[in-house]
């Protein structure tokens, strides 16, 4: 019976369900990376700096990352269907009223309620897509999802660019209305599945508020650190409530039970924790590069936004290529190889970036920007894919969200950490080689180069006898700040390939020839013990 159902899978509904699907998917990853390109002309715009313009990128994250699994559990609740639209509406509005901000707290906060919208959205598709085709073409669902993701982050930065330099970065948040509405008209026509009829569960919001409260206090304080200064009382406070809500948050959740945000059976499989904590550690370096490659390229080789995408385009076309090699590779060598191999990747294409020296130019970033790529293409999908297969089945969708959590929640404080390493050994350097050498108002304009809010050629218009000599300044210590902040995600980094070698898979996944053989040799053994049994009867 069983062998007739794959046939309505490639019905017509089906295929523009699934096209809505991806294009759902694909404007909530575009917005993770999109943004990146446009965040210098964001600056300009606003006349602010990286350190606060960065919570653009953060604010989505954050939220969106926190908010994962509650959107699972809504939808669980209430029906996919109904949560698919009430995410798409929000995050619709949201990116309408971002692109009409008139500051940077006004687009900070439309940012991170499109990060609800995206929570509500994405458990909705994931349940939606693998509800869409058979059990047997469960693959074909994941891959979609995680397709169109990663087509997604690739395809933003150059997207980003194009409109940000012949329109405006507001229009990186415009374009989310027409598709947003195609696919939720799409859905509404071709996706009629029926609501889940479960107990309907208690939501953690003890849990939520717990974690998300704990991180963004942990946040704050990175983000501000440098300016305030590490024994400001407001950082000693933040960093008080990060550290007792953190450490609070197992006990909210074993009160909870089966209720909790992340159920003691999920979170207690150690492989799916040895999954998730890697992922954490990577998302550092992918959230770093995404923010600080398209930033040397502007800043400091004077890219436009459209050439500073472009640029991107050897890490996002390994990264785009490898993840739909990935599958194969997986299924032929198992988790434990694929995802070491991916994260060693990233460490080493990390520690790259961070041997650069201030002479150098773009051709010093591609094989960085190569190895990296290839890492992140192998090391996502197949970490997603160890994760929820080493899990009951029945917790797939949740496991998928939970593990996406950790991406998003891992990078927004990996980019904070990174992003407090730049600004003050950046900035440290500056001052010191500016020091005597210059008046106020021609260190000012060295600083206004490294923050975002003047350019190197407007500097050298301004200043023409020591112009070139205040861009050489702000490259020096720009590129200080970038070595040290990628070698530290480098580092991370290698922790994850630890931790990938050590806990991720089992023994016999390496070499998954050997578990085929190994079960072949128990099935064999098991009949010829029926036929010794039943010979010896008939013999009596």
């Amino acid at each position: 019976m069983e062998t007739a159902a794959p046939a309505p899978a490639l019905n017509r509904a089906t295929v523009l369900a699934l096209v809505a699907m991806g294009l759902s998917v694909f404007i909530l990853a575009n917005d993770f990376s999109a943004l990146n390109v446009a965040l210098p002309a964001i600056e300009k715009a606003f006349d602010t700096d990286v350190s606060t313009v960065q919570w653009v990128i953060n604010a989505y994250a954050l939220v969106f990352g926190m908010l994962i699994v509650t959107g699972g559990r809504l939808a669980d609740l209430f029906g996919r269907r109904r949560a698919f639209f009430v995410g798409t509406a929000i995050f619709v509005a949201m990116s309408v009223l971002g692109g009409a901000a008139q500051n940077e707290y006004w687009l900070i906060a439309a940012r991170a309620a499109m990060g609800v919208g995206g929570a509500l959205m994405w458990p909705a598709i994931l349940g939606m897509t693998f509800a869409a085709l058979p059990k047997e073409k469960a693959g074909l669902a994941g891959g979609l999802i995680l397709g169109a993701a990663g087509i997604g982050q690739a395809i933003g930065p150059i997207l980003g660019g194009v409109l940000t330099q012949y329109l405006s970065w507001r229009w990186t948040l415009f374009i989310n209305l027409p598709i947003g509405l195609f696919a939720a008209f799409v859905t509404w026509r071709t996706i009629h599945q029926p609501p889940v009829q479960e107990e309907k569960p208690r939501i953690d919001y003890a849990g939520i508020v717990t974690l998300s409260v704990g991180l963004l206090a942990l946040l704050l304080a990175l983000d501000q650190g440098v300016e305030w200064g590490w024994s400001d009382w407001r950082i000693l406070v933040a960093l008080g409530v990060a550290v007792v809500l953190i450490a609070t948050f197992p006990f909210v959740e074993r009160r909870m039970r089966e209720s909790a945000l992340i159920p003691p059976d999920v979170i207690g499989n150690r492989r799916f924790a040895a999954v998730c904590f890697a992922i954490m550690l990577i998302s550092s370096t992918f959230f770093a590069a995404l923010l600080y490659l398209p930033q040397f390229m502007q800043k400091i080789l004077e890219y436009s936004p459209v050439r500073a995408g472009v640029g991107m385009l050897p890490l996002l076309l390994g990264f785009a290529t490898l993840s739909f090699v990935a599958g194969p590779l997986y299924n032929r060598l198992g988790a434990k190889v694929i995802v070491t191999a991916g994260a060693l990747a990233i460490a080493v294409g990390t520690l790259l970036l961070g041997l650069l020296d201030d002479e150098a130019g773009y051709a010093a970033l591609i094989p960085g920007m190569i190895v990296i790529g290839i890492g992140f293409g192998l090391f996502y999908a197949s970490a997603t894919t160890a994760g929820i297969t080493s899990l009951d089945e029945s917790r797939s969708s949740l496991a998928g969200g939970i593990a996406y959590m950790f991406q998003i929640a891992g990078g927004a404080v990996g980019l904070g950490v990174t992003t407090t390493i730049f600004t003050a050994l950046s900035e440290r350097k500056l001052d010191s080689l500016v020091d005597g050498k210059l008046t106020d108002a021609q260190s000012d304009a060295a600083h206004g180069i490294l923050a975002g809010t003047d350019s190197g050629q407007q500097v050298l218009h301004q200043y023409p006898g020591i112009g070139s000599e205040l861009v050489q300044f702000v490259r020096e210590a720009f590129v200080t700040g970038f070595d040290w902040a990628f070698r530290v995600d480098s580092a991370l980094a290698f922790v994850a390939v630890a931790v990938a070698a050590l806990f991720v898979g089992s023994r016999l996944e390496r070499w998954p020839h050997v578990a085929h053989l190994t079960r072949y040799a128990a099935v064999a053994g098991a009949i010829e013990s029926r036929v010794r049994r039943h010979g010896s009867t008939h013999q009596t």
